[in-house]
């Protein structure tokens, strides 16, 4: 049985010491979604459905197709076709759209040998570093990870989704989005703040559930956001970005303690 709130699955459960019990487990949505734009396709993701013009709005920012909001005329609604969840995202006329320069196709993976500095230096081509004033004390900062667990409702049902928060300077939760891909929770959050406010969010810090990607570290770039912590380990390749974008990039923040890998200044350790 599948349906908005997730699949049930029979599952047969075993716990030592006691007798072997068949149950309902939910599971996490997962469909995919063809993003097309001005009719031509630009990217299959899998997600969670939910927010999807969200999610759409996101990924075009963090693309670099649109700059603001007033750029998008139209997000269609998801319609099934052929098994695929389609939508299609008209633009103003004088945005200009070239699917050949879409960022994606010049990020590397993360076992390439040849990314780094070039890959960040293409990458600032269209998203210079950050500059913001902005200064957190620790303890707000410490508080960041219980706030997001606290909205993160389909992970307590599922165990099986990510989320992304962006927060306010006191620490106050502003928005708040789940999914089974980490990159779209971020878009999605990236793109109601986009379409909702606030915007731009360059005085706001963006917490994720789990480690800090290169990836994840650009599209908060995209959103001009000073500070992204996750409460597992960034990759190598997110703190030499986050060093070179003006970010600061705090990792391992969890039950009382952080790691701040790039740009600490923002974090006031006199109040922790």
């Amino acid at each position: 049985m599948s349906g908005p709130g997730g699949t049930r699955r029979r599952t047969l459960q075993f716990r030592r010491g006691q007798l072997l019990k068949a149950a309902d487990d939910r599971l996490a949505p997962e469909e995919p979604l063809e993003i097309r734009v001005r009719a031509r396709p630009v990217s299959v993701t899998m997600r969670t459905p939910g927010h999807d013009e969200d999610l759409v709005a996101g990924f075009l920012l963090t693309e670099g197709v649109i700059q603001s909001a007033e750029d998008i005329v139209k997000i269609e609604a998801p319609e099934r076709a052929g098994g695929f969840n389609l939508t299609n995202v008209f633009l103003r006329p004088e945005v200009r759209f070239d699917v050949d320069r879409l960022t994606r196709h010049v990020f590397a993976s993360s076992s390439c040998g040849l990314c780094g500095a070039v890959t960040i230096e293409q990458v600032h081509k269209q998203f210079p570093p950050v500059e913001s004033g902005l200064r957190i004390p620790v303890r707000t900062v410490l508080a960041l990870p219980d706030a997001l667990r606290a909205a993160q409702d389909e992970f307590a049902a599922t165990g099986g989704m990510h989320a992304a928060g962006l927060f306010d300077a006191q620490g106050k939760l502003l928005v708040a989005r789940e999914d089974v891909g980490r990159h779209n929770a971020v878009d999605k959050v990236l793109g109601h703040a986009l379409r909702h406010g606030p915007w731009p969010a360059a005085d706001h810090p963006l917490m994720v559930s789990g480690r800090a990607s290169f990836e994840i570290m650009q599209k908060a770039l995209a959103a001009r956001i000073p500070m992204v912590c996750a409460v597992s380990a960034p990759s190598g390749l997110a703190v030499d970005f986050a060093e070179r974008s003006g970010q600061t990039l705090v990792g391992f923040l969890r039950e009382g303690r952080l790691n701040a890998y790039a740009h600490e200044q923002r974090l006031d350790f006199s109040t922790g």
